[in-house]
């Protein structure tokens, strides 16, 4: 009798614990169900309409944001540069190349929470397509740091991870069709501080 409710208990222990790592590890994974992958961008479409999954949902609601829907725009989320090395906040990046059409966009350097990084400074940590200086081809050459540097400068800090986050408001690659043939930026590492 006690064998039987030890094993009982013992399967109900690990039932939870397998079951709640599972949600824990698809509600903090940046691939999954309903991801689109872009280079080392990923965006979840449908995330702000009825047909999103589960998962997305629970994610909003857990974080408490407020979804854009699909034709509002669509947020890329990237955790690693070119090299697939995760991001960090005391190391230097340039992000370059163009960016897809579109009304409005932000970028901005983003803690676990995806919330903009405390600088402890008066600028901010982000940067929106009004404020960037481009090349002739429009395409824009961005340098992430706690340095100050020539042209467009998203300002970092700290120590640990970091996110960018990219963020594109009324744009037609929110539908389907659109994101057949987009590119966005590519994410290259300058260098790090010991």
């Amino acid at each position: 009798m006690l064998k039987t409710a030890f094993l009982t208990l013992l399967s109900l222990a690990m039932a939870i614990s397998l079951g709640g790592g599972s949600v824990w590890y698809a509600l903090n994974a940046q691939d999954g169900v309903g991801a689109i992958r872009i280079g080392q961008w990923t965006a979840f479409p449908e995330i702000g309409t009825q047909d999103a999954d589960p998962y997305s949902k629970a994610r909003v609601a857990r974080e408490g944001v407020l979804a854009l829907g699909r034709a509002e725009g669509l947020s890329f989320i990237a955790e690693r540069d070119e090299s697939g090395a995760p991001l960090k906040r005391e190391c230097a990046y340039t992000i370059e190349g163009g960016y897809p059409t579109a009304r409005f966009w932000t970028l901005y350097a983003a803690d676990k929470s995806l919330g903009v990084i405390d600088t402890g400074k008066a600028r901010q940590a982000a940067l929106q397509s009004y404020d960037v200086l481009r090349r002739p081809d429009n395409s824009v050459v961005i340098t992430v740091g706690d340095r100050p540097a020539p042209g467009n400068w998203l300002l970092t800090g700290g120590f640990g991870k970091m996110y960018f986050v990219l963020t594109f408001y009324d744009t037609p690659i929110a539908s389907s069709t659109g994101l057949s043939d987009v590119t966005l930026p590519r994410i290259l590492k300058a260098g790090c501080h010991a």
